[in-house]
């Protein structure tokens, strides 16, 4: 009969231990439950993505052109949201125009948040003449109103600009603010005991910064682009509704800058200003609760709380 050999220190089982399944999966799940404010969030912006995308797979965005249908007409069976005064189907451009926007705000919240995190890794680590020039081009940038800078700009531009010579005009200001607050944790990490003995044990600044601070700020870095993106949509719907985005694309911007040129709500065209008023109005939401549900995981009292 086999004999069971028990050490000092080891738990008697009766069976054989057999690894729990799907631990990490079930954690994931229930934080997602304590986190309401980044389910919903996403969903909003899920919402928003399958709309862009079933809507271009059942519906002919090709539509979105002007005079491709009769002008202001209100909504109908075939104008499911009526045409605007250049004959567009309102719908169709709807369609097209909310991934148009959001490219604009993914590529220049990236870049914004990318040439942010270098400089605040340069500023708030190596100091010296780098900080001090980084942080007084920051301080000043942040003193002068953004969208003015974005006019002046997109005024100097030859031509008419399309969707990603818009997203590099309004990426031109979106590295300010988050390399301000980048820095800020950036000097307080490089105090904390864990960055001193990786120093005291000889690896570079380099390797310190990639392999002992990045992965800590992974978290906050993706709030800070949630942030940006949402900076970034407002910016160039700011812009658009001046005239000074990409005219012949069907953006938000584009959109309502068309509704206002043509006096819609003059005019009694609800149906040309609403419907974008309302697909902007669910973006912003959709990215504020998920900047609140990213929050949570960077800020330790509100974990605390949660």
């Amino acid at each position: 009969m086999a004999q069971t050999i028990v050490t000092a220190g080891q738990p008697l089982e009766s069976e054989p231990r057999t690894p729990r399944a799907g631990g990490a999966t079930s954690r994931g799940w229930r934080y997602m439950r304590q986190n309401k404010s980044l389910v919903f969030g996403l969903l909003l912006l899920l919402s928003l993505l399958l709309f862009a995308v079933v809507g271009a797979a059942v519906y002919d965005i090709s539509k979105a052109s002007p005079l491709s249908g009769p002008p202001a007409r209100p909504p109908s069976a075939t104008y499911p949201l009526g045409t605007d005064q250049q004959g567009r189907d309102m719908m169709a451009a709807l369609i097209a125009g909310t991934p148009l926007t959001l490219r604009i705000g993914l590529i220049a919240g990236l870049i914004g948040t990318l040439i942010g995190t270098v400089l605040a890794f340069v500023a708030g680590y190596y100091r010296g003449i780098a900080d001090t020039i980084i942080r007084t081009m920051v301080d000043i940038g942040l003193t002068v109103p953004g969208l003015v800078v974005l006019i002046i700009i997109a005024i100097s531009i030859k031509g008419n600009m399309g969707v990603d010579q818009v997203a590099l005009v309004v990426a031109s200001t979106a590295w300010l603010w988050p390399t301000r607050s980048m820095r800020s944790q950036v000097l307080s990490m490089r105090e904390r005991t864990y960055v001193q003995v990786a120093r005291l044990s000889g690896m570079s600044g380099m390797e310190i910064i990639f392999r002992e601070m990045m992965p800590n700020l992974i978290p906050f870095i993706a709030a800070g682009l949630v942030n940006s993106v949402s900076q970034a949509v407002l910016a160039s719907i700011g812009l658009e509704a001046l005239g000074l985005g990409a005219l012949d694309t069907p953006t938000l911007g584009m959109t309502i800058y068309w509704a206002i040129y043509n006096s819609a709500l003059l005019h009694g065209a609800w149906w040309v200003w609403a419907p974008a008023i309302v697909v902007i109005l669910v973006l912003f939401m959709g990215l504020f609760l998920v900047s609140i549900g990213l929050d949570t995981i960077t800020n330790p009292r509100l974990r605390r709380t949660a």
